[in-house]
């Protein structure tokens, strides 16, 4: 019974949202670190680095099950702050008589539950345009690199390294659908290929794999940051639209950081002497993740070809 009332107390709720929020900070460091791998340029060599890395992400088991446990933690850390933010406003239902919020408290803290609600609107628009496309979208762009051969150039796709065929020569403007489909349609060919997704080419008969394209999100992220189409054929250069939203969600992000950062200390109970470096420390943290993550939209907006 006891056991049953501290986990519903908000004593409780604090600690797991510490806990939670300090686990994704560690994943933000880890995030940033791959991502800043997009600064390196628009080139294959770039790119290949890039992809390389968004593979080992996607597909190494470890890794899965870290970003399982990160969608865990995020879902619960919203739903604790909601909770943590009902039971405050039912715990003080009158307003003071007389309240200086600006000189009692820093505006992070005042507003921590609507930065909150910002970044979670942005976590769930940036894995709508990255993460679901990445994983479930037919038609995400493969690694293509050009090669010279006598005077003409030839695009090859790039297969991931445990591919049974490393390479696949595309004619102009076609792609691994349409040359299944050659190879399917070919008189007398007894060979037939399946594509699974937009990456995966099986033997029809065996179930083989024979070539795994490496998926380019480093391609499509260029192309998202770089766009000049019509949001909702309304908002033109849409790019840069996404740039500016990017930036304010990372500016939330910061000073939600600003404060949460020393405030989860503080609710695990470190306290005392290492309080003052644990606010610099935080605040610092807040700062340079912030800056960091949105430096990367706008050079590929504004610096890149």
């Amino acid at each position: 019974m006891a056991k049953s009332a501290f986990l519903k107390s908000s004593i409780a709720k604090k600690y797991w949202m510490a806990l939670t929020g300090l686990f994704l900070c560690l994943f933000l460091v880890g995030h940033l670190l791959g991502n800043l791998q997009l600064l390196a340029g628009d080139t294959i060599e770039a790119a290949l680095q890039f992809n390389k890395y968004a593979l080992f992400m996607t597909t190494n088991p470890a890794v899965k099950l870290l970003s399982y446990l990160t969608y865990i933690s995020i879902i619960f850390h919203a739903i604790d702050g909601i909770y943590l933010a009902i039971q405050n406003q039912k715990a003080r239902p009158v307003a003071y008589a007389m309240s200086n919020p600006s000189k009692n408290s820093s505006f992070s803290s005042r507003n921590m539950a609507v930065l909150g609600t910002i970044i979670l609107v942005f976590i769930s628009t940036h894995m709508i345009n990255f993460w679901a496309k990445m994983h479930f979208d037919a038609n995400m762009p493969l690694v293509t690199k050009t090669q010279g051969n006598q005077g003409q150039s030839q695009s090859m796709l790039i297969g991931t390294p445990d591919s049974k065929i490393q390479t696949i020569p595309l004619p102009p403007g076609g792609s691994l659908k349409t040359l299944v489909e050659q190879n399917n349609n070919q008189p007398g060919n007894t060979t037939k290929l399946v594509l699974e997704g937009s990456n995966i080419v099986k033997d029809a008969k065996t179930g083989e794999v024979l070539f795994v394209g490496f998926k380019d999100l480093h391609k499509l992220t260029y192309a998202f940051f770089k766009s000049k189409g019509k949001l909702f054929n309304i908002i033109p250069n849409e790019g840069l639209f996404f740039v500016i939203f990017y930036v304010l969600s990372m500016m939330a992000l910061g000073f939600h950081l600003w404060h949460g950062f020393q405030s989860a200390f503080q609710s695990l109970g470190a306290n005392g002497k290492f309080t003052p470096a644990i606010k610099s420390f935080g605040k610092a943290f807040s700062v340079v993740v912030a800056f960091l993550f949105a430096i990367i939209p706008i050079y590929i907006h504004f610096f890149t070809k």
